[in-house]
């Protein structure tokens, strides 16, 4: 019922003309319905508004419920913003991640795994510091290229709280990998580092040299004065 009437909401205020775009844009074989971003979000909450989870098992099989039987791109994003709604603040711990791994592995495309590395995983990460680090270093030797992006982009949000060590210990299997998806991550969690310690910034990048591609190089220098 959540789902039809949610699929209804956003069928509503989506604009067909626009959903073609959206869908070529982002190279996707899921249709649009041509709804933007804020008209997503008001359509989010106002469904969301009146949900209560009376346990984590109940929250995460409905975000799940509609991952998988989405039928619209934007579904999906609702997914994910449901997963992320005030009422679940508390079941935001390393046992979700389950969850968040299904939709990065599924997702398998740089719109939904970046909302959920950087949303999801970060503050996990930030409050349960052990189990998630151990997680990430992980997922950072893996086969899975967006597991891989992830664990590298998921201190993103963290500012003063990067752990430094971790970030390194992320990128450095990643660092001569020629995946483009891999190169602009590494470059986008040095450059929101450089924010905080330009100079670490710096000097970790004049010490890997060649190992560094130009795109990471240059994305995480576009903050620094040199």
């Amino acid at each position: 019922m959540l789902l039809d009437a949610l699929r209804a909401d956003l069928r509503a205020v989506g604009d067909p003309g626009r959903a073609v775009g959206m869908q070529q844009y982002m190279r996707s074989t899921m249709p649009y319905h041509g709804v933007p971003s804020p008209k997503l979000i008001d359509v989010c909450r106002r469904r969301f508004a009146d949900l209560a989870f009376a346990s984590a098992p109940q929250w995460w099989r409905t975000s799940r419920f509609l991952w998988r039987h989405a039928q619209f791109r934007e579904e999906r994003y609702a997914a994910i913003v449901l997963s992320g709604f005030p009422v679940a603040r508390e079941f935001q711990t390393p046992a979700a991640l389950p969850l968040y791994e299904e939709m990065i592995q599924r997702g398998a495309w740089w719109d939904y795994v970046d909302e959920v590395a950087v949303r999801r995983l970060g503050p996990i990460l930030r409050r349960f510091p052990d189990p998630m680090a151990a997680e990430m270093r992980s997922w950072a030797v893996g086969e899975d290229l967006w597991k891989r992006r992830s664990s590298i982009i998921c201190q993103v949000g963290s500012g003063t709280e990067t752990d430094l060590a971790l970030l390194m210990d992320r990128m450095e299997p990643s660092l001569e990998r020629k995946e483009f998806f891999l190169r602009k991550a590494i470059g986008w969690a040095l450059r929101q580092y450089a924010r905080v310690e330009p100079s670490v910034v710096a000097d970790y990048v004049s010490r890997n040299g060649t190992r560094l591609s130009p795109l990471s190089r240059r994305e995480a220098l576009r903050v620094i004065r040199l």
